[in-house]
């Protein structure tokens, strides 16, 4: 038999302590200013760049470990500081994860770098996908590349919403359709170098809580990048296409023979076919969930240690309110929800990183229970404090703001329960 361990490595051991302390001495002093600047903490950003938490090279670290462990362990040690910051350190990880999804090797070392800047100009990068009328639904998106052959440059036009970095980025990378017919098939990922003309951003949008990230809209208008700035390559691109085509008349023919069969027992089957294929594109998503449920719990953990330390110290009635069974009992709730959620996206992490299969949707699991935890435990934090903790001068207020977009962004939890259910059942849920 071979053994079995949840032990971390020495190397993992050292992250988690190196991370922690820039979180604890770093970080945590300075998020309350940034959350009520709601600004960019370039600062902070340039701390991070100067001891190498900021960078390709760390982000490569963190990703090449072969557990899947690292890159959790680092998200929930950063956004226990504070997950606005966390998320403007973080947020350039998704157009660099983009980049190396689609690019080829010149196109990783010419852009990759350009993304992070350096420790003197540091800077950030965006990735540009969700719509105003495509968030959760990433097969419907309105923007549009066509290429223009005469001059081998690609024009994007568009509108993209909720982007992090949105605008103030040196890069962003844009999904946009090249054959709208085909859906999700006959998309495609462009980098926009700085100072591109036509690309604009909106207004940067007031949020309730990631108040030091930047979100703003992107507007793209007939926006010309060089053929060169498709990722992968045009050649790559036509054969993608090529083989969606095939699939979709395949699909058609398919479809005709049924209708013209035997009635409902074909429609059920092809119901249930399509279910499937849905679950297979959603795959990429779900390898990137657990680090998303991963800063859920950072935050879910620092209230609950805020929490636990406010009510060992605070009287009512005599004594410690942590000797009430009533403030006893929530925090023994949160804490075993923590342990709990911290397995599931080790597991999922695990998994996506050696390419094992979503059988019950682990990843989206994961990015689920992470996200109503991080709601719920702040929530409790906020009640244990009364009224300090509805005031502005205890964290848990901030925590309280932060944690309630991790039920939304990076799909819902509606659509979290969605992929589990498909995935468990083999049918083309609605």
């Amino acid at each position: 038999m071979t053994g079995f361990s949840l032990e971390l490595t020495e190397e993992q051991l050292e992250l988690r302590e190196w991370v922690h302390g820039f979180a604890r001495d770093v970080v945590r002093p300075a998020a309350s200013e940034w959350d009520e600047r709601e600004e960019t903490p370039w600062p902070v950003i340039q701390e991070a760049a100067k001891i190498g938490l900021y960078g390709f090279e760390s982000l490569a670290e963190l990703y090449g470990d072969p557990s899947g462990l690292s890159l959790q362990i680092a998200n929930e040690e950063l956004f226990w500081g504070d997950a606005g910051i966390g998320m403007a350190l973080f947020g350039t990880s998704l157009a660099v994860a983009g980049i190396f999804a689609a690019g080829t090797p010149e196109q990783l070392a010419e852009w990759v770098p350009q993304c992070f800047g350096d420790e003197d100009d540091p800077k950030v990068a965006a990735f540009c996908v969700s719509e105003p009328h495509a968030g959760s639904d990433v097969s419907g998106l309105r923007t549009r590349a066509r290429y223009d052959e005469a001059k081998d440059e690609w024009v994007l036009a568009g509108q993209k919403a909720w982007i992090t970095n949105g605008g103030i980025a040196n890069v962003h990378v844009v999904v946009a359709s090249v054959e709208p017919e085909l859906g999700a098939r006959g998309q495609a990922a462009f980098v926009v170098p700085p100072g591109t003309k036509g690309l604009e951003a909106g207004r940067k949008i007031k949020k309730l809580g990631l108040r030091a990230s930047h979100t703003a809209d992107v507007f793209l208008d007939e926006v010309r990048v060089p053929g060169a700035c498709l990722l992968g390559g045009k050649e790559r691109l036509d054969r993608r296409i090529a083989k969606a085509r095939e699939r979709a008349a395949a699909d058609a023919n398919a479809a005709a023979e049924s209708a013209s069969g035997s009635g409902a027992a074909p429609a059920q089957g092809r119901e249930q076919g399509q279910g499937k294929a849905q679950q297979a594109a959603m795959a990429t998503f779900e390898v990137s969930r657990p680090t998303v449920g991963a800063q859920a719990l950072g935050i879910a953990r620092a209230a609950y240690e805020y929490a636990l330390e406010y009510a060992g110290k605070r009287e009512a009635f005599g004594r410690a309110i942590v000797e009430n069974q009533s403030i006893a009992f929530a925090l023994a709730d949160i804490r075993t929800e923590i342990e709990m959620v911290r397995l599931l996206i080790w597991q999922a992490a695990w998994m996506g990183r050696n390419g094992k299969t979503f059988d019950a949707g682990q990843g989206s699991m994961s990015k689920l229970r992470a996200g109503e935890l991080a709601v719920s435990a702040t929530e409790k934090a906020v009640q244990i404090l009364g009224g300090a903790g509805y005031s502005r001068e205890h964290p848990v207020e901030r925590m309280y703001r932060d944690a309630k977009i991790y039920t939304i962004f990076e799909g819902t939890s509606e659509i979290q329960r969605l992929v589990i259910a498909r995935a468990i059942t083999g049918r083309y849920i609605r």
